[in-house]
């Protein structure tokens, strides 16, 4: 479990982040939700060690964020952020096999090709794994970069993976593809998904659990259902719920 307690960050004096505490489960999807500037991708950032916080506390599995190796680390939770350019004329599958540099020399090659080869298979992308990855589209790349985070952690149980905003590039059957697959590493791998979403439909439909920040502060945490109701949504948002839902069982 990750326990993030009075959590602040600041940018220039201003405050980005004020005084959050979240608790996320293992073999649950946690979304993060709220509006532009509301401070989802610096709270991940913040829950993943990619940004230090000012003030407050963030421990994974009862130990200290900050005491843990970049190794140990690497081993236990992967990131997958919003902008991740590659210049370079790697194919897709040498991006995927980025995601098994933690790992050194514990598998044999042949091992970490296969997880590789079954990374791009999950995210239907095994077809493209011999194209430059520059030359693909928006979408595709996406695709190849959270193969990439899911080789990472393939073996590992009880890890942590950290998505934001994974669906942006997508259409919509891949939307659904990628939030099916991170629901089932949830279940089947005791995961803890935290991901970044912007759109509600989506969170409704395969988030265990939503964060609900407005303004740099949790406004509510709890089960999707009990976060997500008319009033929340309609003072976070500022829009009214028809525009919002399709799903009428929202109250």
């Amino acid at each position: 479990m990750i326990i993030a307690e009075k959590v602040t960050f600041n940018v220039n004096g201003k405050s980005i982040l004020n005084d959050v505490s979240v608790q996320i489960p293992f073999a649950k999807v946690t979304a993060i939700l709220g509006p532009n500037g509301a401070g989802k991708s610096t709270l991940l950032k913040c829950l993943t060690g990619l940004k230090q916080c000012d003030s407050g506390k963030i421990s994974f599995n009862g130990a200290a964020l900050n005491s843990y190796s970049l190794e140990s680390l690497s081993r236990l939770r992967a990131v997958l952020s919003q902008s991740t350019p590659v210049d370079f004329p790697f194919t897709a599958f040498e991006i995927v096999k980025m995601g098994r540099n933690p790992y050194g020399n514990d598998n044999s090659a042949q091992q970490d090709d296969d997880i590789v080869n079954k990374a791009l298979a999950s995210l239907d992308a095994l077809a493209m794994k011999d194209r430059i990855f520059p030359s693909l589209s928006g979408g595709e790349q996406q695709r190849v970069q959270l193969a990439r985070v899911v080789a990472q952690l393939w073996e590992q149980q009880s890890a942590y993976l950290f998505l934001d905003e994974p669906t942006s590039a997508l259409d919509l059957k891949h939307q659904h593809q990628v939030l099916n697959l991170v629901t089932e590493l949830a279940a089947n791998r005791n995961m803890a998904i935290i991901i970044v979403l912007h759109d509600l439909n989506l969170a409704l439909r395969y988030a265990d659990q939503v964060l609900l920040l407005k303004d740099g502060k949790l406004f509510a945490s709890g089960d999707t259902r009990n976060v997500l109701t008319a009033k929340n949504i309609e003072s976070v948002f500022e829009v009214p719920i028809d525009a919002v839902f399709y799903d009428k069982g929202i109250v």
